[in-house]
Order: C-alpha cells, then sequence, then structure tokens
C-alpha cells in the first residue's frame, strides 16, 4: 500500500480513545452508583488489568509488526483455529456495537434538537449509519481524520467534568463527604462493578487492529496503545469519581443524564443540554472508529482465507469497500430489531454479549504473547505481563457471569461451520493446483 495512504500515531492514538470513549461513559455513573465504593474498588481492578492488557497488544506489535494485527498475532502462534474463535467473535462484536451506538446516538440527538424527533428512528439510526460507512469508503486516512476530530471534542466534556470536581474541591471541600456512598463493600459487589467498568473500556485494541494500514506498526502500534490506554484510564477514573462524590447515591443511581445533573447542580444552569451535544459528537466518533475497524479486520480475514474472497476486495481509495457494505448491511439489521422491542432491554443485552465476545480476544492475545517468549521471539520481560493479562481475563470471565459466557461460546460455536466450510474451500482449491 502506498504510504500516503496509512495511518500514524496521532491517528491511531484517536482510534483507541475514541473507540474507547462512547456513549457508555455518560452513562456509567449511574450504573456505577448502586455498588458505592465498589464502584471504585472495580474500576482500579478494570483500569489495572487493561493497562496491562494494553501491554500485551504493544509488545505483539513490537515483536509482530508484520501481522496485520491480532488475528496475525494468535495465528502465528497458537495456530488458525483459535485465531478464527477469537477474531469471528470480536467481528460480530464489532457490527453489534456499531448497532447500539447507532440507536444510542438518535436518543441523545433528538433531546439536542428535538425538531428531528419527526424523523422515524430506526430510519435516523440507518441514515448516521450509512453515513460513517460512505466516510469509510473514501479511505483509512478520511476516516482517521474524522476520528482525530470527534475524538478532540469528546474530550471537552471529560474536561469539564474534571475541571468542575477541581472547582468544587477547592471552593467546597465537604460536599465530597457530605453524602458518602452506604453500600457496603463485598467481593461479589467488587466483581460486578469491574465488569460494568470493563465494557466501557472496550476498545484498548484498537490501534492494531488496521495493522496493514499504519506506518511503522512496530513502533506506531505499541506507542500509541499505551498512551491511548492511559488517557483514557485518567479520564475515566476522574470523571466516574466526582459524581460518585458528589451526587447522593440514590439520586445518581436513578439519573439518565449523570454528567448533566451534575453540571446543572454544580455548574451553570443549561449547561446539561450542552453536555448532550458532546455525548452525540462522542457516539458518532466511536461508530466511525468501529466502523473503521470492522471494515479492515473483516478485509484481513478473508485475505488470509476464512471469510469469503469478495470481502477482501477494495475500491480505488484503497478502502475495502465490500467488507464496509457488508458490515453495514448486518449492523443495520440489528437496528432494526432494537426497534422491534425495548431499546433499553436490547442495548442491554447488546452490550453483555459484547463484552463477553471480546474476552476470548484479549486471553488468546495473551496467550500468544506467552508463546513468543516460550520460542525466544520476545523479551524475557514479557511473560509476567502475559501472565497477569490472561489472570485478569479470567478475572473478567468469572464476573460476567454465566449467562453472557454462554452467549460468548455460542457465538464462537455458531462461527465454526463457515470455518469448516471454509477450510474445505481452500484444500479442494490446493488439490487442484497441484492437479
Amino acid at each position: 500500500m502506498n504510504d500516503g495512504k496509512k495511518i500514524g500515531f496521532w491517528t491511531c492514538t484517536a482510534l483507541v480513545v475514541g473507540n474507547v470513549i462512547g456513549i457508555g461513559i455518560f452513562l456509567l455513573p449511574a450504573s456505577l452508583a448502586p455498588y458505592g465504593y465498589n464502584a471504585l474498588i472495580g474500576w482500579s481492578i478494570t483500569l489495572l488489568g487493561c493497562l496491562t492488557l494494553a501491554r500485551v497488544f504493544s509488545h505483539l506489535a513490537h515483536a509482530l509488526p508484520n501481522a496485520e494485527g491480532p488475528y496475525g498475532y494468535i495465528r502465528s502462534t497458537l495456530g488458525e483455529m483459535p485465531a478464527y474463535m477469537a477474531l469471528w467473535a470480536y467481528w460480530v462484536s464489532l457490527w453489534l456495537t456499531n448497532a447500539a451506538l447507532a440507536t444510542g446516538v438518535v436518543g441523545y440527538i433528538t433531546v439536542v434538537f428535538p425538531a428531528l424527533n419527526v424523523i422515524q428512528p430506526a430510519l435516523f439510526a440507518l441514515g448516521l449509519l450509512w453515513s460513517l460507512v460512505i466516510i469509510n469508503l473514501f479511505g483509512v486516512r478520511t476516516g482517521g481524520g474524522v476520528q482525530i476530530v470527534t475524538t478532540a471534542l469528546k474530550l471537552l466534556p471529560m474536561l469539564a467534568i474534571a475541571l468542575l470536581g477541581g472547582w468544587v474541591l477547592l471552593t467546597s471541600p465537604a460536599s465530597y463527604v457530605a453524602h458518602p456512598p452506604a453500600t457496603p463493600v463485598t467481593l461479589h459487589d467488587v466483581m460486578a462493578a469491574s465488569t460494568i467498568a470493563l465494557f466501557a473500556m472496550l476498545g484498548i485494541e484498537s490501534a492494531s487492529v488496521p495493522a496493514a494500514r499504519v506506518e511503522n506498526p512496530g513502533r506506531t502500534i505499541p506507542r500509541a496503545t499505551m498512551t491511548g490506554t492511559v488517557l483514557t484510564a485518567v479520564i475515566y477514573i476522574i470523571v466516574s469519581t466526582v459524581p460518585l462524590l458528589l451526587i447522593r447515591q440514590a439520586e445518581l443511581a436513578e439519573a439518565s443524564a449523570p454528567f448533566s445533573l451534575l453540571m446543572e447542580r454544580f455548574g451553570s444552569v443549561g449547561s446539561g443540554r450542552w453536555l448532550a451535544l458532546f455525548v452525540v459528537i462522542s457516539g458518532l466518533g466511536a461508530l466511525n472508529g468501529w466502523t473503521l475497524l470492522v471494515g479492515e479486520l473483516t478485509r484481513t480475514m478473508a485475505v488470509n482465507g476464512v471469510l469469503p474472497a469478495a470481502f477482501a476486495r477494495t475500491n480505488r481509495r484503497d478502502a475495502p469497500a465490500v467488507a464496509l457494505l457488508v458490515t453495514g448491511a448486518l449492523a443495520s439489521l440489528m437496528v432494526w430489531m432494537s426497534y422491534s422491542k425495548s431499546l433499553v432491554s436490547a442495548f442491554t443485552f447488546i452490550t453483555r454479549v459484547v463484552t463477553a465476545a471480546n474476552l476470548p480476544l484479549y486471553l488468546c492475545c495473551a496467550l500468544a504473547l506467552a508463546m513468543l517468549w516460550r520460542r525466544g521471539a520476545a523479551r524475557r520481560a514479557v511473560l509476567p505481563v502475559a501472565i497477569l493479562g490472561a489472570l485478569y481475563v479470567v478475572f473478567a470471565f468469572v464476573g460476567i457471569g454465566h449467562e453472557p459466557l454462554v452467549l460468548g461460546l455460542g457465538l464462537i460455536a455458531a462461527g465454526l461451520p463457515l470455518y469448516a466450510f471454509m477450510r474445505l474451500r481452500r484444500r479442494k482449491a490446493a488439490q487442484l493446483a497441484k492437479a
């Protein structure tokens, strides 16, 4: 590929930050409020776990710069079938995420611009979804440029929350201890809160997925992965702690827009509506980033022969056109299904499946790093990182509960017939080539 069509450090960092910070963070304080201080402990565990996983992806990118991302990392160390199973579940989770983001953005944008309520919600969501598909059809640099802009904009409300929290601490420090959360600290609640927080951190691997499109991937991906993850971790700790300590626990748990509530109470009147505008920008930025990734991942899997070869076709701008159109259609189907029942129920279901579907990828990448160490292809210091990463994923598997785990395993099983078909097809093609 022409280097002029590749993406660099800032775009990769924006992919990590922009994909991790979507819509979920704006509801997360309310979701975690019932857990009280368990939420802060759970956040600490999740952030340490995710920083460890970020190191896993960084080491893999440095050791295997030409592997074309997670699929290549796992395939070259654990084999084709583990790579396919992990990436199949992850691939499905990407277009499920796009469906959830599209429907979520519509809910917020109609609050900011009430006149848009005249548009049928499902059609509105589909319009947003396909607008981002079209943008990414113009090439990875175009999609990457949009990602940088939307990521910069979405950080503004995070900065506003942090500044507000600092101002209250300086002017009225007693507000932070006026009504502490009453929920007792228990291991069960810590694990539950940690699992909720994990969904908000999904996306730390974003810089490594389009590895074939990255300038100097062995250097760029590790730097972008760690920079994006650390930045996001700092932001999340601050914006989750401030509302938890400043707003009564019961009130925060019932808040439909916790950041808006915080700004209205401790900031200026009317600031909450402006915050909702940035939620829309954040959601659209995440939708753009995940659209870019699902197109690149689909192309990579097709190039490696585990998805139909047609999915690898690119247009004149070197964008994976067929992959983008197919995954856009799949996400559109999920959008229609979401509007056929309760939106909240559909969103909750999708997020649980998405979280379960990401864990096999994280576990396999941690094991891949351990395998590289065993082969002597990675520095000795990577083994503790690989072990801690794998242990954290096991912890997350336990904390996520029985139902999401079964759903995730079912998702993997659903992809096995396609794997068997594609493998048989490749074998027949090889036999014909020898004849």
